[in-house]
């Protein structure tokens, strides 16, 4: 069912769409965020500093253009016949009038080398016809939309100051599945408050969504966050995760989940110099060898637990 593997991953996914191998490219729009800006909140989720996502070429102060040639110039030294599909992905990117949007969307689509966009966002930030838009592109483009979950229980995101409730992210995901937009959820592993019995029924929760694709990550304690004071002033709220600890909850995620979402990530990984705890001293893809190692040892995979109901 998996191939090699057993979880459906990315890169075999996107192989099944493209010929050519693809990567993502940052850009940043120069958005803002509902939660930052005054119309929800002025104090941003709990979790977040937009800083750990910049990679040195994505500024606001340059155009789109310009932040795609320069992630173009890093990546193609290794592969020289890559394509590229633009990420938005710093703060909230379908916040704002929608011709302003498009055009940023515009720019990115008609660099020859750019076959698509995902756009990370708020699922309580999608514009009807922002949504009608991105359904017509999609017709041509590949067309991503990545929505910021982070969990499926109200009170955790009323705790950690998202602004929305689950029921809006369940509306928003099945109207965009509903235009043929490729849709994924975001969710933070972790959370406090969250006990694992509660974190597993997320999987539970996603699985009843028409997603193509899921991003997990550990929650991470970043500088200049209100998490960072939060787990000083309230260390009983929180519990992080050793590497092999969160290794056995996200193989008992994967159980819950339906085999045919592809699951992009299991892990993020912050600047150092940001990064308060945990840091484990792995890169991505050596967490992703020892889970995939302990996939084996346990003789499990993606959806061995799921059941239609």
């Amino acid at each position: 069912m998996f191939g090699e593997k057993r979880y459906s991953d990315y890169s075999t996914y996107l192989n099944t769409i493209f010929q050519h191998k693809m990567q993502k490219i940052s850009v940043n729009g120069g958005f803002s965020c509902p939660n930052r800006d005054g119309k929800i909140s002025t104090g941003g989720c709990t979790f977040c500093n937009n800083h750990t996502f910049h990679p040195d070429y994505c500024q606001p102060s340059k155009s789109i253009t310009q932040q795609l040639e320069e992630g173009i110039a890093f990546f193609s030294r290794k592969y020289k016949t890559m394509r590229y599909l633009a990420y938005f992905q710093s703060y909230t990117n379908t916040y704002g009038a929608t011709e302003r949007l498009i055009e940023k969307y515009e720019e990115a689509l008609s660099h020859p080398l750019v076959d698509g966009l995902i756009l990370g966002t708020r699922p309580d930030c999608m514009a009807d016809d922002l949504l009608a838009y991105l359904s017509h592109r999609a017709q041509s483009k590949y067309i991503m939309v990545e929505y910021g979950v982070e969990s499926t229980n109200d009170k955790t995101l009323q705790l950690i100051n998202r602004g929305h409730d689950f029921a809006t992210a369940q509306a928003t995901i099945r109207k965009s599945a509903e235009a043929n937009i490729h849709t994924c959820a975001h969710l933070i592993l972790g959370l406090p408050l969250e006990d694992r019995q509660m974190m597993l029924s997320h999987a539970q929760a996603l699985a009843e969504l028409p997603l193509k694709t899921i991003k997990l990550h550990q929650l991470q304690i970043i500088k200049g966050t209100t998490m960072e004071r939060q787990i000083e002033e309230h260390p009983q709220w929180f519990h992080l995760f050793t590497a092999d600890e969160y290794i056995e909850l996200v193989i008992d995620f994967l159980e819950l989940l339906p085999p045919e979402i592809i699951v992009e990530r299991f892990v993020s990984q912050s600047p150092k110099e940001l990064l308060i705890a945990p840091d484990w001293g792995l890169k991505n893809y050596e967490f992703t060898a020892k889970l995939e190692k302990r996939l084996r040892e346990r003789d499990t995979w993606q959806g061995k637990l799921f059941t239609n109901k």
